[in-house]
């Protein structure tokens, strides 16, 4: 399973639109892929030691905990990651 990660807050544009790119890139996966992605979501006003690693890059996305994208997260790229991610797994 592939765990992709995001990190922000609430009342973030920028978490709102990182949300919308997540989840458009899931539902355009193929089924496959996309049931092999376990998705969490974090929020650093819940963790201070996310907060204190993330605050100034907020949304984060991490896939399989590591960096994948901070600020803006733009679709083929996450799309690529995750196809990748998953293959590689299999």
């Amino acid at each position: 399973m592939t765990t992709l990660t995001v990190i922000g807050k609430p009342d973030c544009h920028l978490c709102d639109v990182a949300h919308g790119v997540v989840d458009q890139v899931l539902a355009d996966l193929p089924e496959g892929v996309a049931a092999r992605i376990d998705v969490v979501e974090q929020s650093i006003l819940d963790d201070p030691a996310l907060y204190a690693q993330w605050w100034e890059k907020i949304p984060v996305v991490l896939i399989d905990d590591a960096l994948h994208a901070h600020w803006r997260v733009g679709a083929d790229r996450l799309r690529d990651a995750l196809l990748d991610a998953v293959v590689v797994k299999r």
